[in-house]
This record gives C-alpha cells, sequence and structure tokens, in this order.
C-alpha cells in the first residue's frame, strides 16, 4: 500500500487582497449604516421608532450579505475588535491584525463619504451627535461583548455557515435592546463622525465609544476562554466566515480553494 498523499497546498489569500476586501466591506457597511439612517430621517421625519426601525432592518439585511460578498476573502471583519480578539485567540498573527486596522477604518470613513454624497449632502458634514454617558459606555461593553460571543461561539460548534445571518441578526437587535444603538465598532464609530445624520456621533463621543468597545473585547474573549476552552487557533481562524487563511486550510481539513479559482484537491487514499 503506498502513503497517503495530499495534493499541495494552495497560497493563502494574499495579505493586500484581504486588506482590499476588508476595506470594501467596511466601506459598504458603512454606507449602509449612514445611508439607511439618512434615508430613514427623510421618509420618516420626527418619527423616531419608525427611523430606528428601517435604519435597524437595513444594516442587518446589508451585514448579512457584505459578509456573504467578501467573507471567502477576509473572513468579513471589517471591525478591529474582531481581528483583534482573533489575534488574541490565536486565529490571526498580530501584524496581520494591526494591517486590518487601518483599511477597516479608512473603508469607514470612505463609506461615510460616499453616503453623504448619494443623498447629495456635503461629502463631509461632521456630526454633532453627542452620546457620550454612562449608560452609551455599558451598551458598548455589553454589545461588542455579545458580538465576540456569537462569533467564536460559532466558530467552536462549527456552525459558521450560520455567522452571516447569526451577526446580521445580532447587530439588528442590538439597535433595539442598547442605549447606544448597538455600534460594537471601533472603525464605524470613527466613520460615523464623518456625516451629521441620524447615524452619526459627534467626536467628542467617539473616545468613550472605542475605549467601551475595547472593553467589550477584552471581556468577550476572556467569557469565551471561559466558555469555550477547547476552540482552537484552526477554528479561530476561519471566524467570521471561513476564508484563505493562513493555514490554507478549512475547518474540514481539506486544502482551499486557490486564489486563482482551481478546485482543492482532497486526500486521496489507495
Amino acid at each position: 500500500m503506498s502513503p497517503m498523499t495530499r495534493a499541495p497546498l494552495p497560497h493563502p489569500a494574499a495579505l493586500w487582497r484581504r486588506l482590499a476586501a476588508e476595506f470594501l466591506g467596511s466601506a459598504f457597511l458603512a454606507a449602509i449604516v449612514i445611508g439607511s439612517g439618512i434615508a430613514a430621517q427623510r421618509l420618516s421625519p420626527s418619527a423616531t421608532g419608525l427611523e430606528l426601525l428601517e435604519n435597524s432592518a437595513a444594516t442587518a439585511a446589508g451585514l448579512f450579505t457584505i459578509i456573504l460578498m467578501f467573507g471567502p476573502v477576509s473572513g468579513a471583519h471589517f471591525n478591529p475588535v474582531v481581528s483583534f480578539a482573533d489575534a488574541a485567540l490565536g486565529g490571526l498573527s498580530w501584524r496581520e491584525a494591526a494591517a486590518y486596522l487601518p483599511a477597516q477604518v479608512a473603508g469607514c470613513i470612505t463609506g461615510a463619504v460616499a453616503a453623504n454624497l448619494m443623498f447629495a449632502q456635503a461629502a463631509v458634514s461632521v456630526s454633532v451627535k453627542h452620546r457620550a454617558s454612562g449608560a452609551h459606555a455599558l451598551s458598548e461593553v455589553i454589545a461588542t461583548t455579545g458580538l465576540i460571543l456569537v462569533i467564536f461561539a460559532l466558530a467552536r460548534s462549527g456552525r459558521l455557515a450560520s455567522a452571516p445571518a447569526a451577526v446580521g441578526a445580532y447587530i439588528g437587535a442590538a439597535y433595539w435592546f442598547t442605549a447606544s444603538t448597538g455600534f460594537a465598532n471601533p472603525a464605524i464609530a470613527v466613520g460615523r463622525m464623518f456625516s451629521n445624520s441620524f447615524a452619526g456621533i459627534a467626536p467628542s463621543s467617539v473616545p468613550v465609544f472605542i475605549a467601551a468597545e475595547i472593553g467589550g473585547c477584552i471581556a468577550g474573549v476572556a467569557v469565551i476562554r471561559l466558555l469555550y476552552p477547547a476552540l482552537t487557533p484552526a477554528q479561530a481562524a476561519d471566524v467570521v466566515v471561513p476564508h484563505e487563511s493562513a493555514g490554507g486550510r478549512d475547518t474540514a481539513g481539506f486544502a482551499r480553494t486557490s486564489t486563482d479559482g482551481e478546485r482543492p484537491a482532497r486526500a486521496r487514499r489507495d
């Protein structure tokens, strides 16, 4: 019997390609959040509850879709706390997490500018909506902790196929069960400064949000380690959805599709 042979592993998606996916996905995320907020203001003036419903529904559906769009390339983090939680749990190198950060922030700023322009507003209009309070900070800690739990619990239990829907649904719900409307993302907090609209946030409030989100990230990682101590770096590497990770394999142990679109080869046994 000849020894088992395996096809050579393909190269993972190049870092620049993953950064491009993170930039574009973050831009779409900000455009969806801010653009739907502007539309809600215009369609339902002075009806705050209806505006929030419209904004949250568009965000939940849009997030589901963009995770599917860009997830196979970068994992669809679109969020520095997800990237750094992934690094803390061994799924992403710290160097790569640091590289994702500016792509995500730049993408969210670009998406904010695009949303403003799509609705014939000034490209940049600094928000005057102040959101810094103890209740807002607590809300962001809880919202971010919950987001980390959703993503990495799915990774540990092998249910990442449900991640696009689960993450979209969770963020949609967080609009309503938190006082802050559940940003849970430092990059989107920065981007939303650049639109003086329903979804905006005043620059003076952003440091409070970012600090709370970092705290939520730390809490989320701690709870994941408590509840799911068997989470492996290989499982963490596939968040938010399976993609061309540094290991070049999917969670089933087969070589991934190459970046040129060739089919993966399964192990051949005699």
